[in-house]
């Protein structure tokens, strides 16, 4: 469809979306598309009432889609609608009338200090080029709490070792500066040495698979899940579980939330202020194992 393909390429080339957001739209979309033609013989969605987009609603929760993936849902049919609106396709946005399911506040999950210092203090990496990069890549993710589509795409020129800081690529390109600790600049230094000598052509990117071509998503997620599985026994063992303990370890140690929002490349401090209530809920248990009348 003509006007699906021009609202991919405007998200792509005008709002400058990352390819996995632009893939989540696309799969949204496309699954909102099949519905349709499964009721209307003849679809077209610039011919979509509110109706059809709340039948379809209806069926994703009936199938027991979450809430959470609803309203994302929801979210990309708006934004979609919104652009044919925009280009003058249709004259009303069939989503306007729509109301987004509510959703149950969840905390995000982090892994305990003591489990992180656990595995970077012990002997859980190799002394291979393998499990020095390992390494880098989990101390890199705590240490700075990046997504993990940030740190695939760091490269050399984005690192200051005599600085410690690393300039990362946010979300709609947006830069920002992070710093890390001397410790990670020296597992860095480990790393570097037996990357450069193993594969001294190989490309700017600063993480590399065992046989020197560019790491992917896939295979770094999976890193980090093997990892946190030897010292954690928390449900999720992913990239963003170390984002979500790099915030809640630094404003348990009393870092300023404003602070937190930047490090973390926020857009808003409502998004950071989720990171309070972990806090609090840390807090709350404390209290009720350390307090005799709790």
């Amino acid at each position: 469809m003509m006007n699906l393909e021009l609202f991919l390429n405007y998200l792509k080339y005008e709002k400058r979306y990352s390819i996995h957001t632009i893939t989540a739209y696309e799969n949204d979309l496309g699954q909102f598309v099949l519905f349709g033609k499964q009721l209307v013989e003849d679809f077209h969605v610039e011919e979509v009432d509110h109706h059809l987009v709340r039948e379809w609603i209806v069926s994703l929760m009936n199938n027991g889609t979450k809430a959470r993936s609803v309203n994302r849902k929801i979210s990309t049919l708006k934004s979609f609608f919104k652009f044919l609106q925009r280009e003058g396709v249709i004259s009303k946005n069939p989503t306007d009338r729509v109301i987004m399911p509510k959703m149950a506040k969840k905390l995000p999950e982090f892994v305990q200090e003591k489990e992180i210092n656990r595995l970077l203090d012990g002997q859980f990496f190799g002394d291979d080029f393998e499990g020095r990069r390992d390494k880098a890549i989990v101390s890199l993710f705590y240490g700075t709490g990046i997504r993990l589509s940030e740190l695939v795409e760091i490269r050399f020129s984005d690192l200051n070792l005599a600085e410690k800081v690393v300039k990362v690529h946010g979300k709609r390109n947006k830069e920002r500066l992070v710093p890390f600790p001397l410790e990670i600049a020296e597992t860095l230094k480990s790393y570097f040495e037996l990357r450069n000598n193993l594969f001294p052509e190989a490309q700017n990117l600063l993480f590399l698979t065992g046989s020197g071509d560019p790491a992917y998503t896939k295979l770094i997620y999976r890193i980090v899940k093997r990892q946190l599985s030897l010292v954690t026994t928390t449900d999720k063992k992913s990239p963003h579980i170390l984002r979500h303990s790099y915030a809640t370890h630094l404003l348990n140690r009393g870092a300023d939330l404003n602070a937190i929002k930047e490090l973390l490349g926020h857009a808003n401090l409502a998004a950071t202020q989720v990171y309070t209530h972990t806090s609090f809920e840390q807090l709350k248990k404390v209290y009720k194992q350390a307090h005799p009348r709790a």
